[in-house]
């Protein structure tokens, strides 16, 4: 049940998209559900845009905004349904989700088809996700369709046709609190998982052995479901950017990397270690392992208010440039190196992305051509990595070491805020964790 609080944050959210509107009326679904197999659907999972902007978390829903003098706020949802609750569990029902999330009016959602030419007739817009499901596409044009037809009688239709997620993307990119009060929960949730997986983790043992503890420690903290598929990666498989088999035995001399994280009421953490499955690393692969971390801290020191989006990427890339001539992986000098972009060999991705209901969440990178500016309230991954396949020709100590970093960070007024840090890091943390962990401490 949502608080007065929750539903006037809602609210809030949804009174400033109708500012941005201007005038018109808006239209948002949510997800529907998905069938596994037969008669089985997967777990469900509401559709972003619809429940940042609601908190409602059944399927079967939409929600319109009127926009303008008289603005207005309906939800169109499931009506109670004693057999199916039966079977399914509780529904709201358009009286109950009217109080308990803040909406001016709700109704049933078969009842949307019907409401919608009235609420279009003389409205100047439509707004609606366009082009993300061809179903809400043909329902909105029948709309549009339905109030030409009255024309005769006076009655405009919208002229406009614009994609609101434009509108919600700018709103979602700056975290309130509410967000980020979740976002740091979720995090530490999986940082306990990334460290579970470092006590526990044997020669020996399975890749999905592995999983299989993240997993439990995910749940275990009241997280609802991991926010990816898990990669859990060990020797070559490292350097298969998404990895997901994880079915391969874990041996001795072997890194593991693990990129996963849990979703804590819809919000998405996002984190990544790579640590020796014997418990100490090799010479090689702590002189790679170092160089990504040097990467990292540098991506992370770049990470501030008026930054621009692509410093912290151009930090990293700068210290895994130098590191690789240093190691004469790539030739030199490093200035070549970044203009001839010859370091991709071995680190072929970008070092972030924004995070929060989703995982590569709502938000632009550029502006009119230029990098976005980092604002206080944005959350964004920093994930450099370094990936030596035996492909590569090598020297034999390099070959099959991946190694990938990852933290989830906060843009705030004083620097940047991780998010993720208790995560063991250091060569030397990671090192004792496992060492006491076998030791039984």
């Amino acid at each position: 049940m949502k608080s007065a609080e929750d539903i006037s944050l809602y609210r809030r959210r949804r009174e400033r998209l109708a500012r941005g509107m201007g005038a018109g009326v808006a239209v948002l679904p949510t997800a529907p559900e998905r069938v596994r197999n037969r008669d089985s659907h997967f777990p469900y999972r509401f559709d972003s845009h619809f429940y940042y902007l609601t908190g409602f978390p059944e399927p079967e829903a939409a929600l319109v905004i009127v926009a303008g003098e008289s603005p207005k706020t309906l939800l169109f949802c499931r009506t109670r349904d004693e057999e199916r609750e039966i079977w399914d569990g509780f529904r709201y029902g358009p009286e109950a989700a009217r109080e308990r999330f803040g909406v001016d009016e709700a109704h049933p959602i078969d009842t949307l088809d019907e409401a919608m030419p009235a609420l279009l007739e003389n409205q100047p817009a439509i707004f609606h996700p366009v082009g993300a499901d061809p179903a809400w596409d043909l329902r909105v044009t029948g709309w549009l369709n339905a109030v030409r037809a009255r024309s005769r009688a006076g009655v405009s239709a919208p002229e406009r046709l614009q994609d609101v997620r434009a509108l919600i993307d700018a709103m979602r990119l700056v975290k309130d609190a509410h967000e980020l009060g979740l976002m740091r929960r979720a995090a530490r949730i999986s940082a306990g998982a990334h460290r579970r997986a470092m006590q526990v983790a044997r020669p020996g043992l399975f890749e999905y052995e592995i999983e299989a503890e993240l997993l439990y420690e995910f749940r275990r903290a009241g997280a609802q479901f991991p926010a990816y598929s898990p990669i859990v990666a060990a020797g070559e498989n490292a350097c298969v950017l998404h990895y997901v088999a994880n079915d391969a035995r874990l041996a001795s001399g072997e890194l593991l990397l693990i990129d996963a994280g849990c979703e804590l009421d819809g919000y998405a953490s996002d984190i990544t270690r790579t640590f020796p499955i014997d418990g100490r690393f090799t010479a090689a692969q702590r002189e790679i392992y170092e160089l990504v971390l040097a990467a990292q801290l540098a991506a992370i020191g770049a990470v501030r208010a008026g930054a621009a989006w692509n410093e912290p990427h151009e930090a990293a890339v700068r210290v895994l440039a130098q590191g690789l001539v240093d190691l004469g992986l790539v030739p030199g000098p490093v200035e070549q190196a970044i203009e001839k972009e010859t370091y991709k060999r071995f680190y072929m991705h970008r070092t972030g992305h924004w995070l929060g209901l989703d995982v590569h969440d709502a938000g632009e990178y550029k502006r009119d051509g230029k990098w976005r500016t980092l604002e206080p309230g944005m959350v964004l991954t920093v994930e450099p990595g370094l990936y030596l396949r035996a492909a590569d020709d090598l020297p034999e100590r390099f070959r099959d070491i991946g190694v990938r970093i990852e933290d989830d960070v906060l843009v705030t007024p004083a620097g940047p805020e991780v998010l993720s840090a208790e995560a063991a890091k250091s060569v030397a943390d990671i090192e004792a964790l496992m060492r006491d962990a076998r030791a039984g401490r």
